[in-house]
């Protein structure tokens, strides 16, 4: 295993057990809002915190963006870029729906190399490296063998963040209610990766999504065999934040049905 995803799967764990510790008393936990609809957590800070003092250990060189924060996010132009949510779906966590993870990634001269998604409720990490394949718990793992939209789950996400992508959307889940044989929205959109690349949904698609939450995941389902782009299928995803994952021929398929519906956007 490369040192580097080796420290990651340490930091994605560290702070795994300090969020579920903050899981058995909900009521002690402090929260704030960043904004319309998006909570941050004194468990979100300290997660992040755990994460970056590991990071700094063995990488004291390598910069760091994270969600909250915490490294003050400088040495970003750094050949190795750390890009870490500590805590993906703080909102089922403050409610105590059992549906969230920490994900952590390095990016090297801007080309994802280093993944970790971890679940602290079942304690599943899954872990990549660029060349090397996914992996769930130590044991390898594919995208599934679906080819047709009419037979697969497809994940999602809203985007509850930005009042301009509702109308869009909303025509994007009705097409694909149609479509599809079923639709789950979790709630935690690097999971959802996750989830792609581990072959559980055959698909995935959201929009307006941070680099956080797609960089870890991304890798995840393309050392699984699947397919990443944005909503065009193009690969400006990273960019965009708006992101299609999925089985090759379901990925044909999905950006064949979204791609209308996300002209201009």
């Amino acid at each position: 295993m490369h040192p580097m995803l080796n420290t990651a799967i340490k930091a994605a764990r560290r702070a795994g057990d300090l969020i579920q510790r903050a899981a058995r008393d909900l009521d002690r936990v402090s929260v704030s809002l960043k904004g319309p609809k998006d909570f941050v957590s004194d468990v979100d800070r300290a997660a992040e915190q755990a994460i970056v003092e590991i990071i700094h250990h063995s990488y004291p060189h390598h910069g760091i963006l994270a969600e909250e924060g915490t490294a003050g996010n400088t040495a970003k132009q750094s050949e190795y870029l750390w890009v870490i949510d500590p805590l993906d779906g703080t909102t089922n966590f403050l409610h105590g729906l059992p549906h969230y993870c920490v994900s952590v990634a390095v990016r090297h001269h801007d080309v994802m190399a280093h993944g970790v998604v971890y679940d602290p409720v079942r304690n599943d990490l899954f872990a990549a490296s660029r060349g090397r394949g996914a992996f769930l718990n130590d044991r390898r793992i594919r995208v599934s063998r679906r080819d047709q939209l009419a037979d697969c789950l497809i994940g999602t996400g809203f985007a509850f963040r930005d009042g301009k992508l509702v109308e869009s959307y909303a025509a994007m889940m009705k097409v694909m209610m149609e479509k599809a044989a079923g639709l789950r929205r979790p709630g935690a959109a690097a999971l959802d990766l996750a989830y792609v690349a581990a072959g559980w949904y055959d698909g995935f698609w959201e929009m307006s999504l941070q680099p956080w939450d797609v960089a870890a995941g991304s890798l995840l389902v393309v050392e699984a065999g699947g397919l990443v782009g944005d909503l065009q299928g193009a690969d400006h995803w990273y960019q965009s934040g708006h992101i299609i994952a999925a089985t090759p021929k379901v990925f044909d398929e999905m950006v064949h049905t979204l791609s209308p519906m996300a002209r201009g956007l």
